[in-house]
């Protein structure tokens, strides 16, 4: 039986990884130039963080390791801020602006598709 702060840390390190390996796949993609990795990692765990929340909810032994853990190493709103002050400190404000404006509201919006996908699985 694992205790709570083994579930973070494990679950952490896993979603550290995915965001990583997430990341590296994206830049592949789209290339570099403006911070679509991180972008994409913040709307999926957004998604995925509605779903949890809904399909877990308060879940004592699940919740500690997906959502603290998992979700809280995939999503990456720290390296957001990083990516945002160094958009504008390249003298790029206007992509710096685009970039907070779809971050926050597309993983709202995302947030809210993964609660009613969650609610309308489990109905």
């Amino acid at each position: 039986m694992m205790t709570p702060v083994i579930s973070v840390a494990l679950g952490g390190a896993f979603g550290a990884v995915a965001r990583y390996m997430t990341g590296q796949a994206v830049v592949r993609f789209f290339g570099v130039g403006f911070p679509f990795g991180t972008l994409t990692v913040n709307i999926i765990g957004s998604l995925a963080m509605g779903m949890a929340f809904v399909l877990l909810g308060q879940n004592a032994k699940m919740s500690p390791l997906l959502m603290t853990g998992f979700l809280g190493g995939f999503t990456t709103f720290s390296a957001f801020s990083l990516d945002a002050y160094n958009l504008y400190e390249r003298g790029e404000t206007s992509l710096a602006i685009v970039y907070v404006t779809a971050s926050v509201v597309m993983s709202i919006a995302a947030l809210v598709a993964g609660i009613a996908i969650a609610r309308g699985l489990s109905a």
